[in-house]
C-alpha cells in the first residue's frame, strides 16, 4: 500500500560540484534554499539586490549583477507586477511609495517566458556553459485570494515548462512546488502563518534536490563536512577553557584541510571547462 505520492525529479543535464559558486535569484524561497547552501560552505550569492518575486524583476537582477556563474537557481513567486505610472516601467520594489503611483498587472505565461529567456540569454553570453535551474515557489500569496494565488502559480508553471522546452540544453526544472503540495500535503510542514514552508519542509526539499543535482564529489564533501559542521555548532559549558580552545583550533584545522582539498578539485574542474 502507498500512503503518499512521491514526486519524480528528472535527472538534470548538469551536476553541482562541491563548494561551487552559484547565483540564487527570486522569491524568499530562493533565500531559504540559498542560505541552506551557505550552511554547507558553498560560496553562493543570494538575491544581491533583494528578493525578486516575478520574472521581470528576476531579469532585472541578472542584468545588474555582473556574475557569470556556471549555475543559477531561479525561484518564481508570482506573475503580479507593479508599473510606475510616470514611466511605465516594472519596478522591483515600491519602496513604500503611495499605491496611487503604480498600476498592478498580471503577466501572461508568454510574457513570463520571454523575460526568463532574456535572463538565460544574458547568462549564456557571459558564460557559454551556463545552466539555469528554475523552480516555482511553494509559498502561497493569500493577498490574491487562494484561487488567485493558484492561478498565479499556474501561470508560472506554464512559463517554467515553456522555458525548459525552449532551452533544453541549458535549463532544467526542479519541482519544489509539487513536492510541497503533493508529498508534504499537511499543515505541519508550514510555518505558523500556514503560507510559508517550515524549516523541516525546506530541509526535505534540500535533500530531494541534493540527491539528484549533486555530483559524487559534492556528496562526498557534504558527508565529510557534516561532523565538522556539528563540532563547530557545539556550545560548551566553559567556552574559555583551554580544552575547548584546543578543540576549536583542531576543528578549524580540519575545516581548512577539507576546504583546501576540494578547492583544488574545483580549480582543476574550471581549467578543464575553459
Amino acid at each position: 500500500m502507498k500512503f503518499r505520492t512521491v514526486v519524480d525529479v528528472e535527472k538534470p543535464g548538469v551536476l553541482i560540484e562541491p563548494m561551487e559558486p552559484m547565483l540564487f535569484v527570486g522569491s524568499c524561497f530562493a533565500d531559504s534554499i540559498g542560505h541552506r547552501f551557505e550552511e554547507e560552505r558553498f560560496p553562493v550569492t543570494v538575491n544581491p539586490f533583494g528578493v525578486m518575486y516575478n520574472p521581470a524583476s528576476v531579469l532585472h537582477t541578472i542584468e545588474r549583477c555582473e556574475m557569470a556563474p556556471r549555475l543559477t537557481f531561479i525561484t518564481l513567486g508570482t506573475n503580479h507586477v507593479y508599473r510606475l505610472k510616470e514611466t511605465g516601467e516594472i519596478v522591483d520594489n515600491c519602496q513604500k511609495r503611495p499605491q496611487r503611483l503604480f498600476t498592478e498587472e498580471q503577466l501572461s505565461a508568454e510574457q513570463c517566458t520571454d523575460f526568463l529567456a532574456q535572463a538565460v540569454d544574458i547568462l549564456r553570453e557571459r558564460r557559454a556553459e551556463a545552466h539555469v535551474i528554475v523552480t516555482v515557489s511553494p509559498i502561497r500569496y493569500a493577498k490574491y485570494g487562494f484561487h488567485g494565488s493558484q492561478l498565479s502559480k499556474a501561470t508560472l508553471l506554464l512559463a517554467a515548462n515553456a522555458l525548459a522546452e525552449r532551452c533544453p540544453d541549458c535549463v532544467s526544472y526542479f519541482p519544489a512546488y509539487e513536492i510541497v503540495l503533493d508529498e508534504l500535503r499537511d499543515y505541519r510542514f508550514y510555518q505558523p502563518d500556514m503560507l510559508h514552508p517550515s524549516a523541516q519542509a525546506v530541509e526535505y526539499i534540500w535533500e530531494r534536490f541534493s540527491e539528484v543535482y549533486f555530483s559524487p564529489r559534492a556528496k562526498q564533501f557534504i558527508s565529510e563536512w557534516q561532523p565538522i559542521k556539528q563540532a563547530l555548532a557545539h556550545r560548551p559549558f566553559n567556552p574559555d577553557s583551554a580544552e575547548y580552545r584546543q578543540f576549536i583550533a583542531e576543528t578549524r584545522r580540519k575545516e581548512q584541510e577539507l576546504i583546501s582539498q576540494f578547492t583544488i578539485h574545483n580549480s582543476q574542474l574550471t581549467i578543464h571547462n575553459s
